[in-house]
């Protein structure tokens, strides 16, 4: 994951493709579709329109950037795009207003053309980079539809393909299977084939069965009461990374930065997660390093976060576009925890006992608090996430595609940090608010998150190692 600051932007001749306007004006006619949106969705959508009528235009698109090496076709790319855009109802699936009501409407596959657009050359990688990200801003805008760009920068040695959308169509998981499925999808396209692939659930059903089951709770749920005695005892407000951000109280929301890196490679990266697999794996590992960071920084006695999981409990759902993404609280009672190993405990435990909550929609129990929760902020609360790309189709090749997904940074009072696993190691990304206290804090994490792993990674390394029968110096 990064930002499109830092997925290698290259000069080069720069096509985009939009739905075209015959499809767009088709939507307007549309009736309602029954089916609802998500609660995810449409708490998104009312964040995007409180925080626009506050007077700030807050872009939270997300993306995918990655290469087709060669000379390439345009027109079979375009092929391939709209079967892919086709494959995923979501994407010609859009809210309307009705009063103080989201609707939903959906076009049919049939009617869905792209327009291509040749922009023209560009020289320079800055100026590129900087129009492409004011380009994704407007047309992935979660206020409009449509809500998604394609765009393909040309150049003789190869090409790169950029997908914006925005975040109600997609999650981290649904943009990091992009790049091989565009890829077989051309290379059908190329030899005049059809890809024989099922088509793939459609998230707007996913939507109305996940809100049909969330209505059937109501203010006496268990759930309900796990996450009102949750927030009661973070003084009635969702979590903050619990360490000194340097924000201003009732201060604007300010812009974010951004940061990237590799914290370990593959060998402390596999050696960390078999040290931590019978606590139950690398994200138990990673909550237990941060919960023993922000104590060491923060004071903090119990860490609280909602840890974020995917909804994706059927296999049918495992191909899908959508925000397939609910969160859990936990705590962690960090001032006991001795050691890192007493730290892996809690966190097991914590997420044993909270990790089916993330099924239920929190804008749901939020509902039903009855608590005035008008966001301020585009994120409702902070996040630690940990994800295994390893397994996802074509990973083994994002680093020769110059393969990225891509985060939006641009406003926000919450610190949103992604540990992604791939086959060269672990990697963090993170934005957070750009506040001199928020750098210093958030390096400091980060070098101790690094510190922790190497530390657990080497110990683990030394006790699997083959006794040799050497003695020491």
């Amino acid at each position: 994951m990064t930002d499109i600051q830092r997925c290698e932007v290259r000069p080069g001749r720069l096509v985009e493709w939009t739905l075209h306007r015959t499809a767009v004006e088709a939507a307007l006619e549309l009736p309602d579709d029954s089916r609802p949106p998500a609660y995810v969705q449409e708490s998104h959508v009312r964040t995007a329109r409180s925080v626009r009528q506050d007077g700030l235009f807050v872009p939270t698109w997300l993306g995918t950037a990655f290469d087709i090496p060669g000379d390439v076709d345009l027109d079979a790319l375009q092929v391939a795009l709209r079967a892919w855009t086709l494959r995923h109802e979501t994407l010609r699936s859009g809210f309307r207003w009705a009063g103080d009501e989201m609707r939903r409407f959906t076009l049919d596959a049939g009617a869905v053309v792209l327009h291509r657009e040749d922009v023209g050359h560009f020289s320079d990688a800055e100026t590129l980079t900087r129009y492409l990200q004011d380009r994704f801003d407007t047309a992935a805008d979660a206020l409009s539809w449509p809500n998604f760009i394609f765009a393909a920068v040309v150049r003789e040695d190869g090409t790169s393909v950029y997908m914006a959308f925005d975040h109600s169509n997609v999650d981290s998981y649904s943009i990091q299977r992009i790049t091989a499925e565009i890829h077989e999808l051309y290379a059908a396209a190329l030899a005049g084939r059809a890809v024989a692939a099922a088509p793939a659930a459609s998230y707007v059903d996913f939507c109305a069965t996940e809100r049909t089951d969330a209505d059937r709770i109501d203010d006496t749920h268990a759930i309900v009461a796990r996450w009102r005695e949750f927030i009661a005892r973070c003084d009635g407000k969702l979590p903050n990374f619990p360490v000194d951000l340097g924000l201003r109280p009732e201060g604007p929301l300010p812009t974010q930065k951004f940061l990237h890196e590799m914290l370990v490679d593959d060998a402390d990266a596999a050696a960390f997660e078999a040290y931590c697999r019978p606590y139950g794996g690398s994200l138990v590992g990673v909550l237990a390093a941060v919960a023993l960071i922000v104590r060491e920084i923060g004071g903090v006695q119990v860490y609280r976060t909602v840890v974020p999981f995917h909804t994706r409990v059927k296999s049918q759902w495992s191909d899908s576009v959508g925000w397939y993404v609910g969160g859990a609280p936990i705590e962690v009672p960090v001032a006991r925890a001795a050691d890192f190993d007493g730290a892996l405990e809690m966190v097991r435990s914590a997420l044993r006992e909270n990790r089916l909550l993330a099924r239920m929609p929190i804008a749901r129990v939020l509902r039903l608090l009855g608590s005035d929760f008008r966001p301020t902020s585009p994120d409702l609360y902070s996040i630690v996430s940990f994800v295994d790309a390893r397994g996802i189709p074509g990973s083994e090749r994002w680093q020769d595609l110059k393969a990225y997904g891509l985060i939006r940074v641009s406003y926000g009072d919450q610190v949103c940090a992604w540990i992604t696993r791939l086959h060269e190691g672990l990697q963090f990304a993170a934005r957070y608010p750009d506040t001199d206290v928020a750098y210093k804090n958030m390096r400091v994490c980060v070098e101790r998150l690094r510190e922790f792993i190497v530390a657990v990674a080497r110990q683990e390394l030394v006790a699997c190692a083959p006794a040799t029968g050497a003695q020491a110096p």
